[in-house]
């Protein structure tokens, strides 16, 4: 099986958190991260400064990352703005997002679901490196409630040459529905969060399913702004060990993970999200 895991935290995992680090200490994190050995980090979401603070800076973040050979470096963009942003940095990947539904899309990206597909499909058009086309709120919406998977099939199919990934951005999705949804849609990539404590089972699923990409956040730090009690993604030390352990090879250093969730908790002076690091790897 070709697997990806993609660290999102320096992006995902920082945004939702009350204070902002410094472009330094991010950058340090994505270093950290590449060091372990995870083939994708999710570095930056080049989003404006008053609407997520916590994200500003990303050009400084970006000149200050230590590029490793064999680890793909992402940034998240909402609009062409974004995109042009991106691509002056050199990142080596474009993760552009919208949500599934009419509301947040509004509320994430200040526009309708129509307008939103149309941004995704103007800068698919125009990119010029590899490109994730990230479907938000694809198994539940904060705000609509239950998500149509059809839909969300429709949605995932206007992006062709894209990689897509599906989201399960408040936590709400079973394993089957994963499962469906993934198969249906034959999506390469699954993002989780364990809100509501089904986030493994479901990466599981994703994989049965067909994935080959599946995100996590160091520690499990994040969420989502703009979904409400959105808390908790995948934590990428857990689901390291819990592939391992399934026989699924990862090509990630565990115990480098658990140094930088200790480190981070150092940082944040609390208990993180993650289970891993704080009861250690095992034999």
């Amino acid at each position: 099986m070709a697997l990806t895991l993609c660290d999102v935290g320096p992006r995902d995992g920082l945004q939702n958190e009350p204070d902002a680090l410094e472009p330094a200490v991010r950058a340090e994190l994505i270093n950290k991260l590449a060091a372990a050995g995870l083939p994708r980090i999710e570095a930056v979401s080049f989003v404006r400064d008053d609407r997520i603070p916590q994200m500003a800076g990303a050009e400084e973040v970006v000149a200050e990352i230590e590029r490793r050979d064999g680890v793909e470096y992402a940034g998240l963009v909402l609009n062409e703005q974004g995109f042009e942003r991106l691509r002056a940095t050199g990142l080596d990947r474009a993760n552009v997002t919208l949500g599934a539904t009419d509301t947040f899309n509004r509320r994430n990206g200040n526009a309708s679901l129509v307008e939103a597909k149309a941004r995704v499909e103007r800068i698919l058009a125009e990119a010029d490196r590899p490109t994730t086309a990230t479907i938000s709120v694809a198994f539940g919406c904060p705000f609509e409630g239950e998500v149509d998977p059809g839909g969300v099939a429709e949605l995932a199919s206007r992006f062709d040459g894209a990689e897509v990934v599906l989201a399960d951005t408040i936590g709400v999705a079973v394993p089957r529905q994963v499962r469906e949804l993934i198969a249906r849609t034959r999506s390469a990539g699954f993002h989780g969060h364990n809100t509501r404590n089904t986030g493994y089972a479901n990466a599981l699923a994703a994989l049965e399913a067909g994935a080959e990409v599946l995100d996590a956040s160091i520690g499990g730090l994040g969420g989502c702004p703009y979904a409400p009690r959105a808390s908790g993604n995948v934590a990428t030390e857990d689901l390291v060990y819990l592939l391992e352990r399934e026989g699924i090879p990862t090509g990630v250093d565990l115990d480098a993970l658990i140094g930088i969730s200790v480190w981070l908790e150092g940082i944040f002076g609390r208990k993180l999200e993650g289970q891993v690091y704080r009861a250690g790897a095992w034999p």
